[in-house]
């Protein structure tokens, strides 16, 4: 299998005009009150279709052709903002448009196109697919920009670490940077020693080099944005290590890089007035006679000095220096994205991931954004009480505090500790993954707060 590169994934959208067959987005209310095409009116009564969340009716033609589609959006819509990704996956092949639908033309095509993403790369067969035409009143080029950063996300997340380990991901991040002709750097290996111990030290065991990757786009003087995600293509535990139920979803430890990666094709892609800087530290935490050890004490970039109380904590040790790294250069906004605790996903689960600031305008815009955007978030408190908890018997401070008590406020309290020079910072604590389907995805991969971000950050550079 070849390296992931970058590409303009294509999305199911019809944009060569031409004969499209009529979808009617219809409410129980339509069918009682018979506010809808009279032949589709017809024969959903005599078919006794009650227009149900996400049902879908076919409708023949008078010469027995498939003439069209009812589908069901229940009672209240609202509730379910991208339920017309069901149709992406429900439709037979073939060219569709919406003719009626209690939608936003904007909401209604992009639940279609979140929903009809397919990771196929390793299946023999790929079946066709149905197309829709995008409504004349929606922003067709903004919908197509967002899929193709939450389908950026979605991919480098589902592809296993064979084909997305440090050198393919950073063949994804180069890939990247070429077509929106953004600059980049890369620091591996040895060089990280000096510069970057922490991310050295997590990923030296491995048979891929750890590296810290870094692209810049925009222009200076504008407002300065820094973007930082955790790449750590696979965690075993390290010498602290996971059982093998654990393991199974390890491939998406870089479920933070993919996120910061698909939110910076966003920015990059609409030409937002800023000066963008994307920091990726990137590691296979794997087991190895030069692996590091619980007990061990390494200084970091910023020179604190952190004591290893387990190795299954690493995602917060290589954001250390990436954060520090970033912090040097003072940045209007800062953003680190990392798979970091299961305390997250126990506290709110899959779907709504938690970010940490102390900026209560930046919270205040954030949690605006995810309302406007239906891209869920809740912020969570850096509670300065647990503090104590972060520091060490023999070292400034531990990678894994004691307990086991709110683990995803004291992981949030040590990245805090190396990041003093930013105007405003938010840690996300994303699982970049989506146990079952919905709607608006088949489920696997996934972003997470980023169209909520990509919203935020539009708005704040207008």
């Amino acid at each position: 299998m070849a390296p992931y590169q970058f590409i303009e994934r294509p999305t199911r959208f019809n944009t060569k005009g031409g004969s499209t067959l009529p979808i009617f987005a219809v409410t129980p209310a339509h069918i009682e009150t018979g506010t809808i095409d009279p032949i589709a009116l017809d024969w959903a009564k005599k078919a006794g279709y009650k227009a149900e969340s996400g049902s879908l009716l076919l409708i023949p033609t008078a010469e027995g052709h498939l003439g069209g589609a009812l589908f069901g959006l229940g009672t209240n819509p609202s509730e379910q903002p991208y339920i017309t990704g069901k149709l992406a996956r429900a439709l037979p092949a073939g060219d569709w448009h919406i003719e009626t639908a209690p939608l936003t033309a904007n909401r209604l095509s992009l639940g279609f196109g979140l929903g009809s993403y397919r990771f196929d790369r390793y299946k023999s067969e790929k079946s066709a697919a149905a197309t829709l035409m995008i409504p004349r009143d929606a922003d067709g080029a903004d919908i197509k920009r967002q899929l193709a950063g939450v389908f950026l996300a979605r991919d480098l997340i589902n592809t296993p670490t064979n084909d997305m380990g440090p050198n393919e991901l950073e063949a994804a991040f180069r890939g990247l940077a070429a077509h929106y002709k953004a600059d980049i750097s890369v620091v591996s290996g040895e060089d990280l020693r000096q510069n970057f111990p922490l991310v050295h030290t997590v990923g030296r065991a491995s048979a891929d080099a750890p590296r810290l990757l870094e692209l810049r786009w925009g222009k200076k003087g504008h407002r300065k944005i820094t973007l930082v995600g955790k790449g750590v293509c696979f965690d075993t535990g390290g010498l602290d290590i996971k059982p093998a139920s654990s393991m199974l979803l390890m491939k998406k430890d870089m479920g933070g890089a993919a996120n910061v990666m698909g939110l910076a094709l966003m920015i990059m892609d609409a030409k937002l007035k800023v000066d963008l800087r994307v920091i990726v530290p990137v590691v296979e935490n794997s087991i190895s006679s030069n692996a590091f050890r619980p007990g061990d004490i390494y200084r970091s970039r910023k020179g604190l000095t952190v004591q290893i109380d387990n190795t299954d904590a690493e995602g917060r040790l290589i954001l250390a220096d990436a954060l520090a790294y970033a912090d040097e250069d003072a940045p209007d906004l800062l953003i680190d994205m990392a798979t970091l605790t299961g305390a997250a996903r126990v506290a709110l689960g899959p779907d709504v991931p938690p970010f940490f600031t102390d900026d209560a305008d930046l919270a205040h815009a954030l949690t605006d954004a995810s309302l406007e955007t239906d891209d869920p978030l809740w912020q969570l408190p850096l509670y300065a009480g647990y503090e104590k908890d972060i520091r060490a018997k023999f070292a400034d401070i531990t990678n894994a505090p004691a307990g086991g008590m709110a683990g995803a406020i004291t992981a949030a309290l040590f990245l805090k500790c190396f990041v003093s020079k930013t105007k405003s910072w938010a840690h996300f604590d994303i699982y970049g993954w989506a146990p079952s389907e919905r709607p608006h995805s088949p489920g696997g991969g996934e972003a997470q707060a980023i169209r909520a971000l990509y919203q935020h950050i539009r708005q704040s550079v207008r």
